[in-house]
This record gives C-alpha cells, structure tokens and sequence, in this order.
C-alpha cells in the first residue's frame, strides 16, 4: 500500500546538474520538461558564469511524448555547442525521456568527433535521488570522458607520484561543499601530497584529465562515491582509501591524516609534525573557551543529529568524541541503500569511552519528528539538521543548527566544517545558538 512520504531531505537524480555545475566551465544539458532546473535550483550560491536559468533544455512537451524527442535532443545539443562557451557538455535525462525511450545515449554518440566533449548520464527522477545522480555523473566521466584523455591507457596509465584525487562531497546538497574541498587540499598539502579535485574554483576540465593519472584516489564518504573509486581502480588500477567519515574536529582529523599518511607511504615523522601544530592551537582555543562550555552544559546534555549519512556520522562522531556531549538516537536521512547501512551503522559504535548512538535511517520527517518528540533528553535538546526540524526543536525549547538541506536559515560561502578549524566553527555555530537563550 502507498504511503505518504512527509517532507524528504533530498531531491530527484537530475538535480545532479549541480554536480556538474560545480566543475569549473562545464554545463549540463536537460533533456527534460520546462521547469526541472528551476525547481531543482533553490541552492544558494548557483548563479555566476552558468547559472540554472541558461542550462540549455529541450523542454519536451506531449508531443514529444507520442512522437519522441530525440530529434529536439539533437538540435539542443547542436545549438549549445554554437552558442555556449563551456569546456564539458553533460547530458542530463529527465523522467519523461526515460519513460518514454528516448536513446539519448545514441544521439550524444552522433557528437562523438565535436570540437568539445558531451557525454550523458541517465538520470531520472524515479531512478535515485541526487546523491545517486551525482554518482550517476561522476560515473559518465570516468566511462564516457577519460578514455579520451591524451595518454591515458586503461591500468597502463602513467602514474603522477603523489597526486590524490579526492572525492568527498556531493556540491550543493552540502552547503559546506566548496569550503571542504578547500580543507582537505590544504590537509593535503601538509603531509607534502599534490592533491586534485574537479570541483570547485578554477577545477575544471584540465583536472578530470589528472583523475586516471593520479597515484591514489581518497574517498571521504560514508557511500556516496564508493562504486565510482572502484570503477576507477578496475578501468586505470588506482588504489583508493575509503575513510568513511568527514574529519570534523581533532580526534577524527589526527586519526585522518595518519590513515592518509600510512597509505600514501608518508613519513609518520612529517605526519606527526602536522598533527602536532594543528592540535595545540585547537586545544588553545578549547581552553581559553572552557568557562563557556562548562555554563552551558547544563543546556545541551543530549543531541540529535537529522542529516545524510556524512553529516549526521561526522558530527555526532565531533560532539561525542571533542565535546563529550551525549548522543540520542541519530537520524540518517539521505535513503542510504541498504548494502551500506550496516557498516555505516557500526562506525556510529566506535565512538570514545565505549560510548555507542543509536541511528536510525529514515527519510520520513513525520516519524523522525515523532521520535524526537518522544525521547527524554534530560534537559534542552540540540539538534543539527535541516530546516524541516527548527519547528519541532522550537516547541521542545531546545536549540537547533541548521546543517543540512534544506537550508532557509543561513547563508554559506566558503566555511568549511572539515579539520580542525572546521571543528572550531561548529562550536562556534553551536554555541552562538546556545548563548541567544539568556538574550
């Protein structure tokens, strides 16, 4: 029996536009009905050199569904590459084309010989939401575009030493993307590693032609992304590191940039070095802030995270291992397939002084509300999630953060939330919040 699904966190697999968006100078392709890049485009920060209301469409309508578009697919392609400067033309399928046939992969195929590059990636509402979208795109890139790239031979591909792709978040559904990817270059760049990202200011086409030429690839994601590394490692024999959780604060960052040293053959003497300054300005600023942390513990003794599976893991991880809080039951949000969830479910027991979260994945908000409703938190709750859950931590007079899409209440630029001063910025946000009650 149907049901009705309360308020999701995530959107259709075609809002993987953002995905490619956020390549520098690449620009997706809709094959789909007028309207999808404007519903799908409510993130801030997306306007600038292509923004969702130039994304060229082919805006199918019901004669197309009787008669087909392919061939309004052809001169959509066509036209964008006369009049649109980009360096990367995606393809982008929506649910009508889908439904009705369209081979879309036979007409970007026609394009094979263009003077720039178009690829396609399925893409249809009712086959993912965006985090398997963006997988989706990533997927089409290592498949479509990379065997293109000038001496790139399959697993025989020369090796650049010391050049790590990093694969992490998904841009947009996290509003923290750019700032993070930023970080972990930086990180990186400490432990004397080269590192490359396709995403982001100035990353664009001339880095998606390093991924097959790098020496590791390193993913930061519970799951989104993992069948891409593999991919990766199967077609151009790239090892990768899979470290399932976004370093937030010292504990995970230091265990980061060891597990990142030992598998990139990193001297533990230049690892240490690293870890060492980075910790003792950390632990500087707890200290001079401990009097703060101590008013208030009487405040936030328990917390809920409502997120996708990087954030509601990488936090709850910070707050319980950094800040010695407390961990409720957890709420993973983002439709997390089920062959991941029982590892992801124990990564949330390995946390310090024995302590264990529960964690629940459930993307229904009625049932996540009626859980927080229910649980003692023995005194005010706090909550990080997204907008959808200000309301119900409002009327249970707790404080909330809001951390995950969708986002109504806060504007990102460039914070980052990775590494130690990502850390250092989470307990800002938490105690800004915190401190307003006695305003």
């Amino acid at each position: 029996m149907a049901k009705i699904l309360d308020k999701q966190r995530y959107k259709c697999a075609l809002a993987s536009m953002q995905t490619v968006q956020a390549i520098t100078r690449a620009i997706p392709v809709l094959h789909s009905g007028p309207g999808c890049a404007q519903k799908l485009s409510d993130a801030t920060g997306s306007s600038g050199y292509f923004s969702p209301n130039i994304f060229p469409c082919t805006s199918i309508n019901e004669k197309d569904v009787v008669f087909g578009g392919t061939k309004k697919l052809k001169s959509t392609i066509e036209n964008a590459l006369k009049v649109i400067d980009a360096d990367l033309y995606v393809v982008l399928t929506g649910c009508i084309p889908e439904i009705v046939g369209d081979d879309s992969g036979e007409i970007v195929s026609q394009f094979e010989d263009a003077s720039k590059p178009v690829i396609y990636a399925n893409t249809a509402g009712f086959k993912g939401n965006n985090y398997r979208g963006h997988e989706q795109v990533v997927d089409a890139i290592i498949e479509q575009y990379l065997p293109r790239v000038e001496s790139v031979n399959g697993k025989d591909t020369e090796k650049i030493k010391g050049l790590v792709n990093i694969w992490a978040d998904v841009p947009y559904a996290d509003l923290f993307w750019l700032g993070n990817f930023r970080e972990l270059e930086n990180l990186l760049k400490e432990l004397g590693l080269t590192p490359n990202v396709i995403f982001g200011y100035g990353h664009g086409i001339k880095n998606i032609d390093l991924v097959p030429k790098a020496e590791f690839n390193l993913l930061i994601s519970p799951w989104v992304g993992l069948k891409n590394v593999q991919k990766l490692e199967k077609k151009f024999g790239t090892p990768y590191l899979h470290y399932p959780v976004l370093p937030i604060g010292a504990t995970e960052t230091s265990k980061f940039l060891r597990a990142v040293a030992e598998f990139t053959k990193v001297a533990s003497e230049k690892v240490e070095s690293v870890i060492t300054e980075h910790e003792k300005y950390f632990y500087y600023i707890i200290e001079r802030y401990a009097d703060l942390f101590l008013e208030n513990r009487v405040i936030n003794k328990q917390f809920s995270t409502v997120a996708d599976a990087q954030y509601s893991l990488a936090l709850t991880k910070f707050l319980v291992n950094d800040l010695g809080l407390f961990p409720a039951k957890q709420f993973v949000t983002d439709d997390t397939p089920k062959e991941y969830q029982e590892a992801i479910r124990s990564e949330f027991k390995k946390l310090n002084y024995g302590i264990e979260a529960e964690v629940d994945f459930n993307t229904d908000s009625y049932l996540i509300h009626e859980e927080i409703k229910k649980h003692d938190y023995h005194g005010y709750p706090l909550v990080l999630g997204s907008y959808f859950d200000k309301e119900i931590t409002d009327d249970l007079k707790g404080n909330f953060l809001n951390v995950a899409w969708p986002f109504q209440d806060r504007v990102v630029m460039d914070t980052s939330y990775v590494g130690y001063r990502g850390g250092i910025k989470v307990i800002e946000d938490i105690y800004s919040v915190a401190v307003q009650r006695f305003n």
